[in-house]
């Protein structure tokens, strides 16, 4: 169906529409309260803006998908842009989840652990700590000022012997099945008051019981005590106290400038500010802040994470209400999304906002200084394109077996690893680098879902590398891209006294010699030793997974199975070896009759069984 009937098709209902390119590539996703108004105003006459006007352009087809409510569509829009990255979106490069400290204090003898995936569990979840670093902190704090375990051994079963934590009094020891239970709920008490910043209330509560002690001669409980007052004392001192009033917020600050932005987030909880998250936005021309500021929150939003009780913003966004219900669903309880105009919660605004301003300009000299040694590469190679992206090619075999190729993907200096691929050779046998390179650059460049051309595609090797991918490309009718081969001096060659990089560029007889100091010879030999790297680490997994197969499938009654139960619970072929009968019976799966087939195999007792007459 033409783009113009489906735009007179449309339904008059809430939903997500995704527009295409000529190539059928997601350009841009965004949702609507009327699918049938939303989408026919982008092609109404009239005014629009720049990034608008670009947009048009190159729509080709569209795709609707109808919700229920303007909530699901936001929800979905969220989603769909995080999974296909849209170039007309504002994409956050940001895939992990941040760390929290679970203490699950419905369990007997409760304890802390770092997670980055949250459950409703009935635990308590404090965080998020970012960066990391304070985290750490807290927690190496936590452990030496209060009792608990920090072990990962089973407390609830039979008891055992006593670690060293124990033995250094920093753990009640409930392992031993001897800690005092009460004891050690009391101290699990004191841990969630830390935590949760009440520690003037735990103060007052652990003064009161060393001069208790004290009263009682216990010297050495209330010297324990004392100890641990001071610590507590020492964390207040560092730790930057937002309000007195326990408040969870995220308060967010942005700044747009010269076509990029920033944009800053501060973790309150408890009052206390827990972390800080900075977004660097290179690329947002044509976006007014507001637009770069409402893909940013539904993006941030759909990570898992604890929601606070308020989101504070800088300015007001279309949509509040239903981004508000949305948060609300997901902390399931009531969230309120403000725009202070005054007062405390203004100045943290403010805050966030300064030190965003500080990143990008930090961000921006950065960047020129990436620029210039781009612009030094462009300049020494003759390049027809500034190499800010750039792929990387490489072959990886021992005597054309297991043969395999890489694709590293660099953007602006720093690799992105979304763009990473790996390639099994399937046409060509034998030791044809130079055939396997052809393959590799073929599938790559003939596979139109692989995002955006690069500007400089950099194989590893000399002129038969570099001719073999220039063929590939030609087949293909692909001229774009710079493309160049790079190899060290060979052994016997001028000047190998000294390593250098020679660069092979297409029609060229001779290659040209890289200055060894300059920062662009370092940037572009990053970038094919990273594609070395990552095609050796998969070149060595297919020879492993090769040497497994071909060790334990040899085995009668070892099926698929069994043979990973065992290597999950041995950690390799050689434990396994190494197992006695008792121990792989134990293994989930086995048999008596199976462990002993595997006893037998690799002790050679069958082979020679089967010899004697």
């Amino acid at each position: 169906m033409l783009l113009a009937e489906k735009l007179k098709n449309l339904p008059n209902e809430p939903g997500v529409y995704l527009f295409k390119d000529a190539k059928g590539t997601i350009i841009y996703v965004g949702k609507a309260v009327s699918l049938w108004n939303r989408v026919n105003s982008y092609f109404q006459k009239g005014p629009k803006g720049e990034k608008t006007e670009m947009l048009v352009c190159q729509i080709v087809d569209l795709e609707t998908i109808v919700t229920h409510t303007e909530l699901e569509a936001l929800a979905l829009e969220s989603n769909l842009i995080k999974k296909h990255h849209p170039k007309y979106n504002i994409s956050l490069r940001d895939d992990k989840n941040y760390p929290y400290l679970r203490f699950d204090i419905k369990a007997q003898y409760p304890r802390l652990e770092v997670v980055r995936r949250l459950k409703k569990d009935g635990a308590l979840y404090y965080g998020p700590y970012v960066p990391a670093g304070g985290m750490w902190e807290t927690l190496a704090l936590i452990r030496r000022t209060f009792q608990l375990a920090s072990c990962r051994k089973d407390l609830g079963g039979k008891p055992e012997r006593a670690c060293v934590q124990f033995q250094i009094g920093r753990c009640l020891g409930p392992c031993t099945g001897e800690a005092d239970e009460k004891e050690y709920r009391d101290m699990a008490d004191q841990v969630r008051y830390f935590l949760e910043g009440k520690n003037r209330d735990l103060l007052d509560i652990l003064k009161a019981r060393m001069a208790k002690a004290s009263e009682e001669t216990e010297y050495e409980r209330a010297a324990e005590l004392r100890d641990r007052i001071s610590r507590i004392e020492g964390a207040l001192e560092k730790q930057k106290i937002i309000s007195p009033h326990f408040e969870n917020q995220d308060v967010v600050g942005i700044v747009v400038e010269g076509g990029h932005a920033d944009i800053q987030t501060l973790f309150i909880r408890n009052g206390m500010v827990l972390g800080r998250k900075d977004f660097f936005l290179p690329d947002v021309r044509g976006s007014e802040a507001v637009e770069v500021l409402v893909d940013f929150l539904n993006q941030f939003y759909t990570k898992e994470m604890i929601v606070p009780e308020e989101v504070l913003l800088p300015f007001e966004i279309p949509g509040r209400e239903v981004f508000e219900a949305w948060l609300t669903e997901k902390r399931g309880a009531r969230v309120e999304v403000l725009v202070p105009q005054r007062g405390r919660k203004r100045e943290l605004v403010q805050m966030a906002a300064d030190n965003a301003a500080q990143s990008l300009r930090q961000q921006l000299l950065s960047q020129k200084s990436k620029d210039r040694i781009l612009a030094n590469l462009q300049e020494e190679l003759a390049l027809m394109n500034l190499p800010r992206r750039i792929e990387a090619f490489d072959i990886s075999t021992i005597q054309g077996t297991d043969s395999v190729g890489s694709m590293v993907t660099f953007d602006s200096n720093r690799s992105d690893k979304r763009g990473y691929r790996r390639f099994r050779i399937k046409t060509v046998s034998g030791q044809d680098d130079f055939g396997m390179m052809k393959e590799v650059i073929g599938r790559r460049y003939a596979n139109a879902t692989m995002g955006d051309p690069p500007d400089l595609i950099l194989i590893d090797g000399g002129k038969g590398q570099l001719n073999a991918a220039l063929e590939a490309l030609a087949e293909l009718g692909i001229d774009g891209p710079d493309i160049i081969g790079l190899a060290k001096a060979r052994s016997g060659e001028e000047g190998t006294a000294r390593e250098f990089e020679r660069v092979f560029l297409p029609g060229e007889s001779e290659p040209i010699i890289l200055p060894p100091a300059s920062a662009a010879t370092h940037l572009i030999a990053r970038v094919r030793d990273e594609a070395h790297r990552f095609a050796i680490e998969y070149h060595r997994k297919l020879r492993e997974k090769r040497a497994i197969a071909s060790e334990l499938d040899e085995i009668p009654g070892i099926g698929e199975m069994r043979k990973k139960a065992l290597l999950r619970h041995f950690g390799s072929v050689e434990k396994v070896k190494q197992a006695t009968t008792d121990d792989l019976a134990g293994v989930k799966g086995m048999t008596k009759k199976a462990a002993k087939e595997v006893v037998e195999f690799f002790s050679g007792s069958r082979g020679q069984g089967q010899g004697t007459s």
